[in-house]
């Protein structure tokens, strides 16, 4: 049996990446167990306790939560049908999808605020809360959409709708109870990049000066470096958990297909 050999110049850039990436990470969790004094895991048990912490993690988590909820129903729907009726603009929507990567979320907070100027929206706090959750919306859009389009393009869309209507279905049972099944872990996937972006998300939420979670790491860090150094490695932490979860059910529901076709 032939060995596959790995050149030197591939195990460098490895390396370099390892390097690149690993190192900080250990930096920072070596910063947020080590104190003048000694070994401590004091950052990581009182983080939990300081004052805003509980605020600004469930206003992110809800905010995340709203997003994922408006992100599947404006997205889902419309790749269905571009995908099933109107294939030739599949193109277009993919450019549309491409323009939040290149507007600064500087640029777009102020140009909310500029069109919006003078109404409900920019007037009282709830407004600013709906603008704050069309700019999520906005920015999580590009990578969202495209979970959505490779999940559908993973499964026959045609002769799915077509069983369906055959057995008379309806345009909204044929998406609930037929579509969306389908396309459980593309929208895992992009719930889970969109959650993230949310509570990663720092221009927007301070410029509308909302209580976000990122907002608030940025002010724990003037007070306590060494907590707010714990927080991150707790979101990271949580980070990958998520992406172990999701590749958990994404090979679950891979080995059932296997299965129902093996039958």
């Amino acid at each position: 049996m032939n060995r596959v050999r790995t050149s030197p110049l591939a195990w460098a850039l490895f390396s370099i990446a390892f390097v690149y990436l690993v190192v900080p990470l250990l930096a920072m969790v070596w910063a947020s167990l080590t104190t003048p004094r000694g070994w401590t895991v004091n950052a990581y048990t009182e983080v939990f306790s300081t004052p805003g912490f509980a605020e600004a993690l469930l206003f992110s988590v809800r905010s995340g939560l709203i997003t994922i909820v408006i992100s599947t129903a404006l997205v889902v729907p419309t790749a269905y049908w571009v995908h099933l009726r109107l294939p030739h603009l599949r193109p277009l929507i993919e450019f549309f999808t491409l323009i939040p990567l290149v507007i600064p979320p500087i640029l777009l907070t102020f140009g909310l605020i500029r069109f919006f100027n003078g109404t409900p929206l920019t007037n009282s706090s709830q407004g600013l809360y709906v603008l704050l959750l069309g700019g999520y919306v906005v920015i999580s859009f590009p990578f969202f959409y495209r979970s959505i389009d490779a999940g559908l393009q993973a499964i026959n869309l045609r002769v799915l709708t077509e069983a369906a209507q055959s057995l008379g279905a309806g345009w909204g049972r044929i998406l609930w109870n037929v579509i969306l099944p389908n396309l459980v872990v593309a929208i895992l996937n992009g719930s889970f990049i969109t959650f993230s972006i949310v509570l990663g998300e720092f221009t927007i939420s301070s410029l509308l000066s909302q209580p976000a979670f990122s907002p608030y790491m940025l002010d724990l860090s003037y007070r306590e470096a060494d907590q707010a150094t714990a927080l991150s490695i707790i979101s990271f932490a949580f980070t990958w958990l998520s992406i172990v979860f999701i590749s958990i059910i994404g090979n679950r529901r891979a080995g059932a297909a296997r299965r129902a076709l093996t039958r």
